[in-house]
């Protein structure tokens, strides 16, 4: 859906994005990863039209992208953007009709979205009068309303309380089950690794890893694994592992310990077997965040 190719924008003496390519697959939910300041809300307001690359290219639809593809696109911006005085069913309507729907249609659609999100008796509240949480459902609601083809969204979690922030992940994938294609900018990592396909990580203004999440933790396997048994043997000084960690709890001992060259945990298995009863072994997968902090802190 989205190819965005050797992307540059400065910023006077400051280089936002230096030659960033990246492509968002249709009905895909693309993760947009990075520190603060890395260059992922310039490449995001580029996408969105708000300022154009100094040089490069973004295609969307097999088309350059062009203010007729504006209302193609619905963006949740992490910041707040709503007027505090005006009243929530009115603002609503209006930044739906600049989508480009009618007032009628507007309307029907703004009451289901509010009754399915709870927001039934919001229609006349103010914005200065609701909770970051409810400011958050009030702009969610405006992103999707037109049936955007891709939205973006950025922190979209903010001020959710547990309850609410299951509740919008599971719109999301109820709209990305039904072909809406996003790109998700989270603070979280935890929230990648549940909702997201590919990712792409961008660090001082450059990419600097991407692909599919489940390829990436993959690449990150490293042999390593815990194991808890009963017993009373140490197994220092093996020719299978080198060990870690190691705790004990009760009467429970845990280790954690990497595999050494050619051998497999079957032939852990095999070689502690006879000596303790084994109650659990699990592989240690690195966790995106894991990943996230390794990858940023060699770079």
């Amino acid at each position: 859906m989205l190819d965005v190719k050797n992307i540059v924008k400065k910023y006077s003496n400051h280089i936002a994005l230096d030659d960033v390519s990246l492509n968002v697959e249709q009905g895909k939910i693309f993760g947009l990863l990075g520190p603060n300041g890395a260059g992922k809300t310039s490449l995001i307001r580029i996408i969105t039209q708000i300022t154009a690359p100094d040089s490069g290219e973004v295609i969307f639809n097999g088309k350059k992208l062009n203010s007729n593809h504006i209302n193609q696109i619905g963006y949740l911006p992490e910041e707040r953007g709503l007027y505090k005085k005006m009243e929530i069913g009115e603002q609503v309507l209006y930044l739906s009709k600049l989508k480009g729907l009618s007032t009628a249609e507007a309307t029907k659609r703004i009451k289901f979205w509010f009754e399915k999100l709870d927001m039934g008796s919001w229609w006349n509240k103010k914005v200065e009068d609701l909770s970051k949480g409810m400011q958050q459902k009030v702009q969610f609601v405006a992103t999707i309303l037109h049936n955007p083809e891709l939205i973006i969204l950025d922190e979209p979690f903010s001020g959710f309380d547990p309850v609410n922030a299951d509740l919008i992940k599971n719109e999301i994938l109820e709209l990305n089950a039904k072909g809406t294609t996003f790109i998700f900018s989270p603070h979280r990592m935890e929230s990648v690794e549940e909702l997201c396909d590919n990712i792409a990580l961008i660090h001082k203004s450059k990419k600097i890893l991407d692909g599919s999440v489940d390829e990436i933790k993959a690449s990150y396997r490293n042999n390593t694994y815990t194991i808890e048994f009963v017993g009373n043997e140490n197994f220092d000084n093996n020719e299978i592992f080198e060990i870690e960690e190691r705790s004990e709890f009760k009467n429970v001992s845990r280790l954690k310990f990497k595999l050494k060259s050619n051998y497999t945990a079957n032939d852990v298995l095999r070689f502690m077997l006879p000596k303790v009863d084994i109650t659990h072994l699990e592989e240690v997968v690195p966790s995106m965040n894991d990943i996230f902090i390794e990858r940023v802190k060699t770079k």
